[in-house]
């Protein structure tokens, strides 16, 4: 099925499967949910434009044992709610000593769209990850939309960001059938490889993959996919096990590479995987400048999978 379809079975068996489960906005997209829409209707809130307010609606009703999903549509538009989502929701169950959770679903909508400029081309995930408190979803597959969504919305207890990007929601892949679900903190070898591994998630976990196909096909190196899932909480065995069994590390996010994702993420192989490197770890991320409208100069800033390819030939030897 479909990423937007895969997003809308997890939604619709979310609110059929727990009667706390209830939706503050009821966009996702182009995800198919209008039977949905319709069934559930007496809980669904179709809020006006004041994402502060309704977030922290949201919240409190998360505190009183209320399952909401909160649709903030594009990413950019939760620049408003950081407020409630930072200071509040991500502080509740620490500074309660553990007596309050808080399992509300924050979605969003993120990344290069095409041509939608700056204000709604935001990746706000690296924000997100530098919040304790907080779950991070960033789904590469539809596999992931369903199994994570389900997870986050039925199973936690904390409070979840869950990151989409525009541009899978058309993508297709398979997804097992019934009550499936991925627990947070679970990363995916999307690909098998021994010569330099590559840590995506997101849009980049299907960048990735063509690029590690190139590169086995046209330079004879066969690179390892990994697909985090979740930054928050991060797989750090499956990530740094694969580094260490290739000896080289491209990371690639579609995040500003200032204080990125990317550069997150290839501190903690720098730190932690050190003496198993063969070479430096190389990034690719969006170029820290405001995202154009214009969609050649948008193209040029975004990361590629041409761009992970000349990443990974730095750091290997040519073939």
């Amino acid at each position: 099925m479909t990423f937007g379809q895969a997003l809308a079975e997890a939604v619709e068996e979310a609110l059929a499967e727990d009667e706390r489960v209830t939706l503050i906005g009821a966009g996702f997209g182009s995800a198919p949910l209008d039977e949905a829409r319709e069934k559930y209707a007496a809980r669904i809130k179709y809020p006006p434009i004041a994402e502060l307010a309704y977030c922290g609606i949201g919240i409190g009703a998360a505190m009183c044992g209320v399952r909401p999903i909160i649709e903030l549509s594009t990413g950019t538009f939760s620049y408003e709610a950081i407020p409630q989502i930072i200071n509040e929701a991500a502080i509740a169950y620490s500074n309660s000593g553990g007596q309050t959770s808080v399992p509300i679903v924050f979605h969003m909508f993120h990344g290069i769209r095409g041509a939608g400029g700056v204000q709604h081309s935001g990746s706000p995930h690296p924000w997100y990850w530098n919040t304790p408190g907080l779950q991070v979803a960033v789904p590469g597959t539809p596999a992931d939309a369903k199994g994570l969504l389900r997870w986050a919305a039925l199973k936690s207890k904390n409070p979840t960001v869950y990151m989409n990007h525009t541009r899978l929601l058309n993508t297709r892949g398979g997804v097992p059938e019934g009550p499936f679900e991925i627990h947070f903190g679970q990363a995916e070898v999307s690909r098998s490889g021994n010569d330099v591994t590559i840590v995506a998630c997101g849009i980049q976990v299907p960048r990735a993959l063509e690029a590690a196909e190139t590169l086995a096909r046209d330079h004879g190196i066969e690179a390892e996919v990994i697909n985090l899932r979740t930054l928050q909480p991060l797989d750090r065995v499956t990530m740094l096990g694969s580094v260490r069994k290739t000896g080289r590390a491209v990371v690639t996010d579609e995040s500003h590479d200032n204080c990125g994702v990317a550069a997150g993420l290839a501190a903690i192989i720098a730190d932690e995987a050190f003496t198993s490197l063969k070479a430096p770890v190389k990034r690719v991320s969006t170029m820290p400048v405001p995202v154009p409208y214009a969609e050649p100069m948008e193209d040029f800033v975004t990361a590629r999978p041409d761009r992970i390819v000349a990443a990974v030939q730095e750091i290997v030897p040519g073939r």
